[in-house]
């Protein structure tokens, strides 16, 4: 007796990665989560920007490009973006939905590049229009003759700082992912934010630690995003301040090992 291999009548695709893609979408977009930290970003970068646009005068930037109010609100708001990317994935580990995830794509690295993709998407586009509104509300208010020439470099190099709070987002993912502990992994990205500054200036006190000192105050987040936005430093203990690229660059390779050791420990790791 011949038995006849059973043939789903439903259409049954191949999975690749636009799956994945839609389905991370789906959880981004439908947890609580995600509309209180990207909506306390907006307020903080559109709220704090508009209040600094009305209290400054045109001739104040002349020496300033005009996305630089959006500075005040995004040096808070940029806590907003690493926490929604600590919870982007550990929230799923607390849960243990996790399982049902790997479960459904046993691909787990696909599941992982969608899950950076999404976010890395949806944080840069928030940043940038909130950004870029600011920079375009200051531009109307203060366009006159006093507030001197303004080229396209200014909103090059905001761009580039909304990619750098980007960048912390998909960092404090990676660390996630690696500590799975939604509390763990945010309280490591806040030392990594706001400890930097404080350290350097221990350092900085002792004649054997200072020249590390002056390196941590020189490489850090904080001045990282005013150099990028153009807002000029005079440096550390009259040495010069690192380049544009080179503070981009020092993140790049951090957010990168961090990812790259996300996807071994996901890959290998149980859950």
């Amino acid at each position: 007796m011949t038995t006849t291999p059973y043939s789903s009548p439903l259409p049954t695709p191949r999975p690749h990665l636009g799956h994945a893609l839609a389905s991370e979408w789906t959880k981004l977009t439908s947890v609580r989560s995600t509309l209180w930290t990207l909506g306390s970003l907006v307020a903080l970068v559109v709220g704090v920007g508009m209040l600094a646009v009305v209290q400054t005068a045109s001739q104040d930037y002349e020496n300033l490009p005009y996305t630089a109010p959006a500075l005040f609100g995004l040096m808070v708001g940029q806590i907003a973006v690493i926490v929604l990317g600590v919870l982007t994935i550990s929230s799923e580990y607390g849960t243990g939905l996790i399982r049902t995830t790997f479960t459904a794509a046993p691909d787990r690295l696909r599941v992982l590049t969608a899950k950076y993709l999404v976010f890395g998407t949806v944080a840069l586009l928030t940043t940038t229009l909130s950004v870029g509104f600011v920079g375009l509300w200051a531009a109307i208010l203060h366009s006159g003759p006093a507030a001197g020439p303004h080229g396209l470099a200014e909103w090059a190099g905001a761009l580039a700082g909304c990619f750098y709070v980007t960048l912390l987002g998909l960092l404090a993912m990676a660390v996630g992912a690696l500590v799975r502990h939604s509390a763990g992994a945010i309280a490591v990205m806040l030392g990594v934010v706001t400890m930097p500054p404080v350290l350097g200036s221990i350092l900085m006190v002792w004649p054997v630690t200072s020249g590390v000192g002056g390196l941590v105050l020189r490489y850090n987040a904080p001045v990282g995003l005013f150099q990028l936005f153009g807002v000029q430093d005079n440096g550390v203990g009259g040495a010069a301040m690192p380049s544009d690229l080179a503070q981009m660059s020092l993140l790049v390779l951090v957010t990168a090992a961090a990812v790259t050791a996300s996807y071994a420990v996901v890959r290998r790791r149980d859950v």
